[in-house]
């Protein structure tokens, strides 16, 4: 098969790999469609991830559907041609995060395109079965693809206890503040107000879970008493006005990735017990993620502004720096 490989900060080559052979509990899975992540941009602009470093060619791409073309001996055979939505993980399933039901939290974790593991620019990928989920007729390869990207929106919300009438602020009207709006809106929010800097995605958020959009460099969001705040952007002064939003008792999730350190208003969240809390991944999403899209509540293919072949996948890590681009799709059969 054929792979785009990272072999260095800004060099994607296309070269031949070995499909991979299965274990008894895996299937192989012929990719329809990957989404770009931020987490691919970065890897192939920077070459790392915090303390995730390339330091030997990789493979891009977690955010991905497909069809199962062969299984491993212990699964039924009958899930050969089933259309599935990838959970891009695997974890021990033994340790004690995991037995505690946050495998998300697995230190053993082996994740899709986090060094050492290969990701999903490729023809085929190897996976357990029961992190290949059925999707219906009614869910485009696409939306299926952009499960994964749902499910940090659906773990936020959660982590945030988002339900019926809560009031939530969203910083950032890219990707996953979109998807976190339209989750919030699915769960029950009966205000969802986003802000960006950016009038164009914000025009786009009024049509995507958003009932408000507020430009951050022309009106403060401090004092909004909102439920909750998500920050999906990972710039400190959103996260520091987003926090100054929130009331007490309330909520901050940190989505975006950002600096390692930053200044937080600790009087404020200590005075107000405001619970604070990052999101590493998700667990135990798709079921819910793939109800949500295929009931409409959450519309993915919307999302989707620009298509790729294989061989371009280098264009499609490249292309969300240009105005109106907000995900991109690789096709690795084309």
């Amino acid at each position: 098969m054929e792979a785009a490989v990272l072999t260095a900060p800004h060099s994607i080559s296309i070269a031949p790999m070995n499909v991979p052979s299965l274990e008894p509990d895996q299937v192989l899975v012929r990719v329809a469609a990957v989404g770009v992540c931020g987490s691919d941009v970065h890897y192939y602009e920077h070459g790392r991830i915090g303390p995730y470093i390339v330091e030997s060619p990789l493979v891009l791409g977690h955010e991905l559907s497909g069809r199962i073309e062969d299984v491993g001996s212990d699964v039924d055979p009958g899930r050969i041609g089933q259309r599935v939505a990838i959970e891009p993980q695997r974890p021990c399933r033994v340790c004690s995060q995991c037995k505690a039901g946050r495998y998300n939290l697995c230190p053993d974790m082996e994740f899709f395109a986090t060094p050492p593991i290969d990701g999903a620019f490729s023809e085929f990928v190897a996976i357990q079965s029961d992190f290949a989920f059925d999707i219906p007729d009614n869910v485009s390869d696409e939306a299926a693809a952009l499960i994964e990207p749902l499910s940090v929106g659906i773990w936020a919300c959660q982590r945030a206890e988002i339900k019926p009438g809560s009031r939530v602020l969203v910083a950032g009207a890219g990707p996953i503040g979109v998807i976190v709006a339209q989750t919030a809106r699915a769960f029950g929010a009966s205000e969802v107000i986003v802000t960006d800097i950016d009038a164009g995605r914000r025009e786009f958020a009024l049509t995507s879970g958003a009932t408000r959009v507020i430009d951050p460099l022309a009106e403060s969001v401090e004092g909004l008493e909102v439920d909750a705040f998500i920050d999906a952007t990972g710039a400190a002064p959103a996260v520091r006005s987003g926090i100054l939003a929130v009331r007490a008792a309330g909520r901050v999730i940190l989505v975006g990735l950002g600096n390692d350190d930053l200044e937080l208003p600790v009087s404020f969240l200590q005075n107000r017990e405001i619970w604070l809390s990052g999101v590493f991944r998700y667990a135990n999403t798709w079921p819910l993620a793939i109800e949500l899209v295929s009931s409409g509540r959450v519309d993915l293919d919307r999302l989707v502004t620009a298509r790729f072949g294989l061989a371009e996948s280098e264009r499609a890590l490249t292309i969300g720096r240009e105005p109106g681009q907000l995900k991109a799709i690789v096709y690795p059969g084309r």
